[in-house]
């Protein structure tokens, strides 16, 4: 019988936040698309909690937004409720949190997909790989459609082979019921490309109406929003927000468990996957913190026409009744009505150390993969390697060098950096302890460290790179007018710096001073700084910033030139690491198995010691003067 047979740049297979982020960028720099979803309703869904953002997930964010993605663009509309994380920290750690209208947020990006130029959506399940001489030619579906490409990129999350599971109750399905892809791990593991299991899962959600949040407290959101998109107006983000809620688990709660752990797949053996350390399940979570009398429960709205309520903190795979026991012994939840069952899913993944920095697979040319199928957790760490996997499919496909951020350039660099490098046994979560330069890599400054690479690649238009290097300038200027201008030690002054707690003056000192002072701010200052040039909040919060942590932005920036100085030593993929004499025996196998691009990457490689390293320093010197010679 006949079937059909179409020609496309790229395919995406997937259409979560990774295959969301692929396939705009492929098609916004200016490449034949197709992005293939086993469900048009999967687009963009949050199956588990409905925000985007968090500790240093906001931070990947906001960087995708700077390279040109989309989804700070789409949160920011149809959020509910925003909050500025760790606000009383320092600016390193602050994280943006937005509570997303789920369904809305699934539409608006469908909507972007659909009237992309270049981009092409369609139902339909990817079964095979077309794979001849290590190189992706296209895919076949489960229709017997053939689909040719220059480059394909698998986004699956978390539907490949996916089963959910609670008490004995199994589902062959994808999240919230959607049907799982059950035929292309066959053809992976056919290609060479060996699967992990891994497992993660979500709560139940209850009927608002059965809610008694007087016995909870209020989260409220907060009052001035801060925007996750560069590119949205502030004011377009004032509008009513909704209240999250806070209640407490407690030591019924952890009796009902502990009780029923014996039904729970997830220590009866019935769970195959290995789960999200960081994440973990309420069961995990009475078994390993025993001491801990009490854990925190949030109460989170999953959408403005909807009464289904996400209960975050209390993931479980326990049965049905049980279930219905645990929730209704939590505060506010006495009289609970499940709408859906809490559940654990598992899904095949890949080891991301069988990928360059660069996301595509080492073995197989044009193959790329992004997203919870290269081992990690969460909808901003799929989105960024997404957009990543887009970009350098579109670059290779154009023959040109694929973009590999690193480690001191942005938080997405140490994702992939993390992922590729280590030998990751369970979902990797984002965090900002994970970034050595955290200090540099803020999400206040994702613009000032991304934009301009954006633009280059062909993802940020003209109009928003002038906009970026006048906000540059602005900051400057005003770095320099702070330091240059001068307030004496006069009555006016001394009264002024008493009324804000602060020690007088004994000789004059410049605005800049004042600024470092813990008990002032930029702000605070206008009213003795006198000829203070209006400027945008985004301008004078980047001032403020580097005026205040000037001197460790500094020490950091030094670090930075240390760590490049290594970083840049790139070694020859081909060295066969048995023949370098002084290597340990554990690091020639693992430097033989991982073939690190850099000296960098090879010392962040586990039973590489810095011994090692200082091997392949002189030996890489040795290697490319002969090849030099040779040449």
């Amino acid at each position: 019988m006949p079937h059909i047979e179409e020609n496309y740049d790229v395919i995406v297979v997937g259409a979560g936040h990774a295959g969301c982020e692929a396939a705009l960028a492929t098609a916004r720099l200016n490449l034949k698309t197709i992005l293939f979803t086993i469900s048009i309703e999967s687009i963009a869904m949050m199956p588990c909690n409905p925000n985007i953002g968090g500790t240093s997930k906001g931070h990947l964010v906001r960087e995708v937004d700077a390279l040109g993605g989309q989804m700070g663009i789409n949160i920011d509309k149809t959020y509910i409720q925003s909050k500025m994380l760790n606000s009383s920290k320092g600016p390193a750690v602050h994280s943006l949190r937005a509570q997303a209208d789920k369904e809305a947020y699934s539409l608006e990006m469908r909507k972007t997909l659909e009237n992309t130029e270049n981009l092409t959506v369609r139902r339909g399940e990817v079964t095979e790989l077309i794979i001849e001489d290590g190189k992706v030619l296209g895919v076949k579906m489960y229709s017997g459609a053939v689909y040719h490409a220059k480059a394909v990129i698998l986004c699956t999350g978390t539907y490949l082979a996916s089963r959910c599971l609670y008490g004995d109750v199994i589902e062959h399905t994808g999240p919230n019921g959607l049907k799982a892809a059950t035929e292309l791990s066959d053809s992976l593991r056919d290609n060479g490309i060996s699967l992990n299991r891994f497992k993660t899962g979500t709560p139940a959600r209850i009927d608002r109406r059965s809610i008694d949040f007087s016995k909870m407290e209020e989260q409220l959101g907060d009052e001035v929003v801060t925007p996750f998109s560069f590119t949205t107006d502030r004011e377009s983000l004032n509008k009513e927000q909704v209240s999250c809620y806070l209640t407490y688990t407690n030591e019924k709660t952890h009796e009902i468990i502990r009780n029923n752990l014996d039904r729970s797949p997830l220590f009866s053996g019935t769970i195959e996957g290995t789960g999200p350390r960081y994440c973990p399940s309420i069961e995990d979570k009475v078994v390993k913190f025993a001491d801990k009398d009490r854990h925190q429960v949030f109460i989170e709205p999953e959408g403005l026409y909807t009464n289904e309520m996400y209960i975050g903190g209390m993931s479980s795979s326990l049965p049905e009744d049980v279930q219905y026991d645990m929730y209704r012994s939590v505060p506010g939840l006495e009289n609970a009505v499940i709408v859906r069952n809490a559940y654990a899913i598992e899904y095949d993944c890949i080891s991301a150390n069988d990928l360059k920095l660069s996301l595509e697979f080492k073995n197989i040319e044009g193959l790329f993969s992004a997203g919870q199928f290269n081992g990690s957790s969460g909808y901003e760490e799929a989105a960024a390697q997404g957009l990543i996997a887009g970009i350098n499919a579109a670059r290779k496909i154009k023959g040109l060098e694929p973009l590999i951020l690193d480690r001191s350039q942005a938080y997405i660099g140490v994702l992939i950096d993390d992922l590729v490098t280590k030998d990751n046994r369970e979902p990797y979560r984002m965090m900002t302890s994970r970034a050595e330069y955290r200090l540099l890599l803020r999400q206040d400054n994702a613009d000032l460290r991304l934009t301009e690479i954006g633009h280059d690649i062909g993802l940020i238009s003209d109009e928003r790179y002038e906009h970026l290097l006048e906000k540059k300038r602005m900051i400057e200027t005003e770095v320099k007018r702070v330091k240059e201008v001068y307030v004496g030690a006069g009555a006016f002054i001394s009264e002024f710096l008493t009324r804000h707690n602060s020690t007088p003056l004994k000789t004059a000192a410049s605005i800049a001073d004042l600024i470092r002072r813990p008990e002032l701010n930029y702000d605070v200052l206008e009213e003795i700084d006198t000829d203070r040039p209006t400027l945008p909040r985004e301008v004078t919060e980047q001032v403020e910033i580097y005026i205040k942590y000037e001197g460790y932005i500094d020490r950091q920036q030094k670090q930075v030139e240390d760590f490049k100085k290594i970083e840049r030593r790139v070694l020859p993929t081909d060295i066969d690491y048995t023949t370098i004499s002084g290597l340990r025996l554990e690091a020639q196998q693992k430097l033989n198995q991982y073939k690190p691009t850099s000296i960098g990457q090879a010392s962040r490689l586990s039973g590489v010691t810095p011994a090692d390293i200082s091997v392949l320093l002189v030996a890489s010197e040795q290697i490319y003067r002969m090849r030099k010679e040779k040449e």
